[in-house]
């Protein structure tokens, strides 16, 4: 399925999933299975805030000597017997995927989880090609299945229920007895073990992602809880590594110091169940693993990044734990985001990727409350990236002519506080005595983004500034 971005559409996409009263509940899991698990595995290491600002500090390093570190990459992985290639764009990445399976002849490519193969569209590439894909990850086999993209970058399968996992499974895996028992998880998931165990023995090509490429020793690493990612990279004869140029660290020991917080911020786990180092091909005494290895290093306007406001974005090791506090991702879900990437982390990187043009509204999906930023394991301020974008939302003319005039409007008062102060003044009092008989106001002229949904209560008393100004004095008094 190629990723049509729905971005531009974000406000009608949020309004359908206010309305899904089955997305609703679903995403109940959201708060419910992440954000307790996280803060217990955090402070059940004291160390754990030192941890963050390691790893902030790991990948701000390797930004920095990003060339190099690629250059050393390129070179342990041929020392290895592996190969390297550089994508720029996503068409580049595509092309090459396909000349490595045609090389190979394969009909039938397993994938472990991939958030760039989703970027790039990799599936319908394939599929075009007359080659098959199959997603191993138990939530991306369920989403393709459906013909959907993922709603959260490691439980991408979380805005559905165990319901309709049954009934995609009865529509597609028609070659099983029609009377079988699938009303336990556990039943659905030994299917999907069934079904997915005759796909890894007959795929030709297994291609994966990578959490990290470690420069040192030429090492791709993915972090998984099912295994699949294992028996994606040791059974077919060729292994593709598909991942974009931050995901260098230089070293081992950098690697090990930012697991410590990777599984913790995403999970709540100390570790996931697979950490699997990967390099290379086989080796003549290996008992097991790929004939051929190769590495596609895809850019796709990260390199644009570099030196700019949103180069912290970077630094950004996929944990999901934005997304997991978000209040917006909350009531929303993943999909409304419109592309591959939700939550604040997507409301930085989706503009980067496609355009602000095509994702200015991503960036204004937050309330600022702050929690996705207290939260990163990198401490990437994603606040103050998404008011850069919003600043340059503004500086191309992109926003409602509404907006606009109204923030001309507030500029104007703010500029002259005497004049504001009166005019808050006079805006509270005739407010107060309009609405004085009922006490709320069920509509108002130039509100009625809040108003069709809930009534604007009457002010009371002064204004913020006037209440300010009494309390400072009672206090020097």
């Amino acid at each position: 399925m190629t990723a049509h971005p729905t971005s531009p559409q974000f406000k009608e996409n949020a309004a359908r999933a206010l309305a899904d009263t089955q997305l609703q509940r679903a995403l109940g899991n959201v708060r419910s299975g992440f954000i307790d698990k996280r803060q217990a595995a955090a402070d059940r290491l004291p160390e754990f805030e030192e941890l963050r600002d390691q790893a902030r500090d790991i990948k701000n390093h390797t930004l920095q000597h990003l060339d190099l570190y690629i250059e050393r990459y390129e070179a342990k992985v041929k020392a290895a017997g592996g190969h390297v290639h550089f994508a720029r764009t996503a068409e580049e990445a595509r092309a090459l995927v396909l000349q490595i399976c045609r090389d190979q002849g394969a009909r039938t490519v397993t994938k472990g989880k991939s958030m760039i193969t989703e970027e790039i569209g990799l599936n319908a590439h394939l599929e075009g090609a007359g080659i098959t894909p199959v997603e191993t990850d138990l939530g991306e086999y369920i989403i393709q299945l459906r013909g959907e993209m993922p709603s959260h970058i490691i439980a991408p399968a979380v805005h559905l229920n165990a319901t309709q996992v049954e009934e995609d499974f009865r529509r597609v895996h028609t070659h099983l007895d029609a009377e079988r028992d699938l009303s336990e998880p556990v039943q659905l998931l030994t299917e999907a073990r069934a079904v997915l165990r005759q796909r890894f023995l007959a795929a030709d090509v297994g291609i994966t992602g990578a959490n990290f490429l470690v420069a040192e020793t030429g090492t791709s690493i993915i972090v998984t809880n099912e295994g699949n990612g294992d028996l994606t990279q040791i059974l077919p004869k060729t292994h593709i590594v598909l991942a974009s140029i931050e995901k260098l660290v230089p070293t081992l020991e950098d690697v090990s110091q930012i697991l410590r917080v990777l599984a913790r911020s995403a999970t709540g786990q100390e570790l996931s169940v697979y950490t699997t180092f990967s390099t290379g091909p086989r080796r003549e005494a290996d008992l097991d693993g790929p004939e051929n290895y190769h590495v596609i290093l895809l850019d796709n306007g990260r390199s644009s990044m570099l030196g700019t406001s949103f180069e912290e974005m970077l630094r950004c090791i996929r944990c999901g734990a934005c997304m997991n506090h978000c209040p917006v991702y909350h009531a929303v879900g993943g999909h409304a985001y419109g592309w591959v990437y939700p939550g604040p982390m997507g409301a930085v990187l989706t503009p980067t990727l496609i355009g602000v043009d095509k994702a200015g509204h991503l960036p204004n999906a937050s309330t600022f409350c702050g929690r996705c930023e207290s939260v990163c394991p990198v401490r990437i301020p994603l606040p103050k990236l998404m008011r850069h974008w919003r600043e340059r939302e503004f500086e191309r003319h992109l926003t409602p002519a509404t907006v606009r005039s109204g923030l001309k409007t507030w500029a104007f008062f703010a500029k002259r506080p005497g004049l504001y102060r009166l005019a808050t003044r006079i805006g509270m009092g005739a407010l107060a005595l309009a609405g004085r008989a009922k006490g709320r106001f069920a509509w108002l002229p130039f509100a009625d983004g809040w108003t069709k949904h809930r009534d604007f209560p009457v002010p009371q008393g002064g204004t913020f500034q006037a209440r300010w100004a009494q309390e400072r004095a009672k206090r020097a008094a």
